[in-house]
């Protein structure tokens, strides 16, 4: 064997040493959280890229697009946040029969306060009551974390930064409502959603992608409807009615003239995904979930033998 020969047959035996080699959880969430606030995921970046396309050169919207897309490039590069509104911190952990909760949860807190002493999260988080500032963005509800019990032996955590601007223009409207016209079906549901991006007019530094869910209570609703966001923008409604809605809205939505940041265009919205939840006859919610462009959404699959992150969701 040749010495270049055995130095790459080495090298090989190193990597492969090193991906069976244990590392601690806390490093793998905070890899997520870093990845999650800094780079944007492939299928948004690619909606996007197409978006700037679109805009008329020498615009105000194009003019828009092009810092959008700079500032993209700039924080991946810098491995630094997206946005200085790093935003409420949402983990979704998937894991099967058995998994501790309470300690993985622990583990969540210990990324975040690292993650925040790093500068991947900023001091965002502050006590409702007294307007504290722990400087750790822990404290009562935050971070917010939703364990889901399924049938696979590996455990996926999905992590959402979704900043304040875009979760104040989120909206719920009741059915029927009579001054939109709006009645109880799905074209009230149209009615409404279309009128929560008008309302917007590009606030929640739009383009803006959202999610949305027709019925269930006013708490469910709402959560069903931000989790539409966990979707790829890419993908399909299983339900080919809600389907052609989502593209109905986006596209009737990108025809309104309010374009980026309010500044006028072609690209008000990015995406819709939708879903629905029963309700009990006497409620008819219909809930709006807002993200702004910098849709910091990422997922992890953990190898449960070494804890190193073993794929990527998005």
């Amino acid at each position: 064997m040749t010495k270049k020969v055995a130095k790459k047959v080495a090298k090989k035996k190193a990597v492969k040493k090193l991906s069976k080699a244990k590392t601690s959880i806390v490093d793998s969430l905070l890899e997520l959280i870093r990845i999650t606030s800094t780079v944007i995921p492939d299928d948004i970046q690619k909606v996007l890229s197409t978006s700037t396309t679109q805009e008329e050169p020498n615009t105000t919207a194009s003019y828009a697009m092009g810092i959008i897309k700079d500032n993209i490039e700039l924080a991946k590069f810098k491995s630094q946040p997206l946005c200085q509104d790093t935003g409420t911190v949402i983990f979704f952990v998937y894991h099967p029969p058995g998994f501790f909760q309470t300690d993985f949860k622990d583990k969540i807190k210990k990324a975040v306060t690292e993650a925040t002493k790093k500068g991947f999260l900023r001091q965002n988080s502050v006590n409702s009551l007294t307007g504290e500032n722990a400087g750790t963005n822990l404290g009562e509800g935050h971070p917010s974390v939703h364990f889901y019990e399924h049938k696979k032996s590996n455990v996926e955590v999905k992590l959402m930064l979704k900043g304040g601007g875009c979760e104040n223009v989120s909206a719920q409207y009741s059915l029927p409502d009579t001054t939109l016209g709006a009645g109880r079906d799905l074209e009230g549901v149209r009615k409404v959603v279309i009128d929560a991006v008008h309302k917007a007019q590009g606030k929640g530094c739009g383009p803006g992608a959202l999610g949305v869910c027709i019925g269930g209570d006013r708490a469910d609703s709402a959560y069903y409807a931000k989790k539409q966001l966990l979707r790829k923008l890419d993908d399909s409604n299983s339900l080919p009615e809600l389907d052609k809605m989502e593209k109905e809205i986006v596209s009737t939505c990108n025809k309104l003239g309010i374009g980026p940041m309010g500044f006028g265009g072609k690209t008000t919205l990015i995406s819709c995904k939708m879903t629905h939840a029963n309700r009990v006859p006497a409620s008819f919610f219909v809930s709006i979930s807002y993200m702004c462009w910098a849709f910091r959404r990422q997922g992890i699959v953990l190898d449960t033998k070494t804890n190193n992150i073993k794929k990527w969701l998005y």
